[in-house]
């Protein structure tokens, strides 16, 4: 059987993988770098047409964590962990937390260089099971004395994110009366969403869940079905839901002036960058938008400041996108291309620090 995506180069420092033995299900923990100190990157819990397209998964999105742990200026390295299920296959609560108690010894057998939270499928339950196993975990419960969801500190980022946007744009950062289509309504798009439903915006909304119609109901905004959501003309088109949408034909028919939103990987090639630039389509890297959970769960657990202080550093994302268009802008190159210039030159003084030690 051919793979949905090509396993992509190996640049990893360390990958585990296992069948764990209390859930039978197929975990992979992949630590890509360590060079800016402990790797910080969420455990997904999805289903997968096969084994290796988990793994595939869990490779791309530790890669991607090096790169927004670094952009967001952290002193944290990137990883990410998959627990991968059949297809078909439905979890009950004991075989759950079997997955989560199996997910924390993969975890614990890297000694600390990664430490792990909720991501899309787990919850911060889920990493309250994750705990029982090992300590290199972060965003417990608050209920326990925990960081908890960090989906509104991400959603704080992506606004901030696509006010920046919408000035390059639009010439003012007033979400009022602009255009707005957002593509997953899961807890960082409903968040954005009702925050820009507040102050005014002409939203079109979709989700693969028909029941979120409920909330577009609720919003006033516009409902259109999943496939069709980028011809809608809109001045940002925000990626919320899972990654590889931007295939070449979507960016191809894409009427929007701007794409900017939390999705992980949200262009099926990264020549995808180049595609909308030709088309005159601003891009705000998905990795720099969307860096507000992790920075949140990162401070908070390094105890690096009051939550103000913290929420401030979050917000600060905005300035950060705006120091990547202007740095596109001023070497004629994608904003892509300057965000991982900027995460490289982080990384790039990490090695050159940890080799004087």
């Amino acid at each position: 059987m051919t793979n949905a995506l090509p396993l992509p180069d190996f640049t990893h420092e360390r990958v585990e993988v296992m069948t764990g033995r209390r859930s039978g299900l197929f975990i992979a923990v992949a630590l890509h770098s360590s060079v800016l100190g402990s790797a910080l990157g969420g455990a997904r819990l999805w289903t997968y047409p096969s084994w290796t397209d988990a793994l595939g998964d869990a490779l791309r999105l530790s890669a991607a964590m090096t790169l927004k742990n670094a952009a967001a200026g952290l002193d944290a390295g990137g990883g990410k962990s998959v627990i991968g299920l059949p297809v078909g296959t439905v979890l009950d609560a004991d075989r759950r937390r079997a997955a989560f108690l199996d997910l924390g010894d993969a975890v614990d057998s890297l000694g600390g260089l990664y430490r792990t939270a909720e991501d899309v499928g787990s919850t911060t339950d889920d990493m309250l099971v994750v705990s029982e196993r090992t300590p290199h975990v972060v965003g417990l419960p608050d209920t326990v004395g925990g960081s908890g969801e960090p989906a509104g500190p991400t959603s704080l980022g992506v606004y901030a994110s696509l006010v920046a946007t919408l000035e390059r744009v639009a010439g003012t950062g007033d979400v009022a009366g602009r255009r707005i289509t957002i593509a997953g309504l899961g807890q960082v798009g409903s968040r954005l969403a009702e925050r820009l439903a507040t102050e005014g915006a002409a939203l079109t909304v979709t989700d693969v869940n028909p029941a979120k119609r409920t909330l577009a109901a609720e919003l006033g905004a516009a409902w259109v079905e999943p496939g069709e959501a980028h011809l809608i003309p809109a001045d940002v088109f925000v990626p919320a839901g899972i990654g590889g949408v931007l295939t070449d034909e979507v960016i191809d028919a894409l009427d929007a002036r701007a794409v900017c939103g939390p999705a992980n990987n949200p262009l099926a090639e990264r020549s995808g960058a180049e595609r909308l630039a030709q088309r005159g389509i601003l891009y705000a890297p998905d990795f720099v938008v969307n860096a507000g959970g992790v920075i949140y769960l990162d401070l908070v657990a390094k105890e690096r400041g009051t939550l103000e202080q913290i929420m401030g550093r979050v917000a600060g994302i905005g300035d950060t996108v705006r120091r990547v268009f202007d740095e596109a802008a001023a070497r004629g190159v994608t904003p892509l291309a300057a965000a991982e210039g900027l995460a490289a030159e982080r990384l790039a003084a990490g090695t050159a620090t940890n080799a004087l030690v």
